[in-house]
């Protein structure tokens, strides 16, 4: 059964938006252990958690909007922040920030929760590593949504990734509000309660320095200025995953070009693509008319 607009309530203002618990797990890498942490809403006993994942440089707390939605359908939801981002650790060696350490490391989540299956939501990066996840023999994922993001990376995008030089902190709260109003820009036309929500998840106040410091660290966007990640090619993945496929396109997107996506569909019939309008890379799943076609696509009965 889909899931009707009335059905979907909208979230309340940012400040009531608090997840019902928090959590961690120990990752590994090839230098050591470090620390991921995450948050959950909505019931435990639910069968089938979703799973949601960030972008390149964002955290678990893009998806509060999303999962408070989600809880309110009786799902159960866990959203991480990937190493190197939030509240979770940092990695000893920055060329690990790669797709083999986050799939590891969200195999290892999922594991922690001792479920036999999970949906994924994917923004950009977590929509990446939900590909390479979902199209590997005896995975775990029932459906998937990919949000902005395809197997093949176009350079346009990438280069515009590669170039952010984050600064390591700010001075006051309006110099980040501007910095990420800037950077973000291509989320669209939000609020300013989004605007704040977003900031306030993406800086903590450092005592020592007297400063609000960036919750990312700065040697990840690394990756993407070597051209080994520029050759990335996920076809093989995309074709082997079976199941159904939700892919979220802001239509003014660097990153999904309409002719991508339209291979995409083509090249798996288990795809659905949603365009949404007045948004780029990526639709940031904030507002109603983008939270109410993923929640009703994980909600519909089989």
């Amino acid at each position: 059964m889909l899931l009707t607009k009335s059905r979907v309530k909208a979230p309340p203002e940012t400040s009531k938006l608090k997840p019902d618990r928090f959590g961690s797990i120990q990752g590994l890498s090839l230098t050591g252990f470090h620390y991921l942490a995450y948050t959950e809403w909505g019931p435990q006993s639910a069968s089938v958690p979703v799973l949601c994942v960030h972008g390149l440089t964002r955290q678990g707390r893009d998806f509060d909007y999303l999962a408070h939605c989600l809880a309110a359908e009786g799902r159960w939801v866990i959203c991480p922040d990937l190493v190197g981002r939030g509240r979770s650790g940092r990695l000893r060696n920055p060329d690990e920030y790669a797709l083999p350490q986050y799939c590891a490391d969200m195999n290892a989540l999922i594991a922690k929760t001792g479920v036999q299956q999970v949906d994924w939501v994917g923004t950009s990066l977590g929509g990446l590593i939900g590909i390479v996840l979902a199209g590997l023999p005896g995975n775990p994922i029932r459906r998937i949504v990919i949000n902005d993001i395809g197997p093949y990376l176009p350079w346009s995008g990438l280069t515009r990734l590669g170039g952010y030089v984050a600064p390591e902190a700010f001075a006051t709260l309006a110099d980040a509000d501007a910095y990420f109003r800037e950077v973000l820009a291509p989320f669209g036309a939000l609020s300013d309660e989004h605007w704040e929500h977003l900031v306030r998840h993406s800086i903590a106040w450092d005592a020592e320095r007297e400063c609000f410091a960036i919750l990312c660290d700065a040697e990840i966007v690394r990756a993407f200025r070597n051209p080994w990640h520029y050759s990335i090619d996920l076809w093989k993945y995309w074709k082997a995953i079976q199941v159904p496929i939700l892919v979220l396109r802001g239509v003014e997107s660097d990153l999904l070009p309409f002719e991508l996506c339209d291979r995409m569909e083509r090249a798996n019939p288990l795809a659905t693509v949603r365009h949404i309008s007045d948004c780029g890379h990526a639709p940031p799943l904030l507002v109603p008319d983008q939270i109410e076609p993923v929640v009703a696509f994980l909600c519909a009965k089989e």
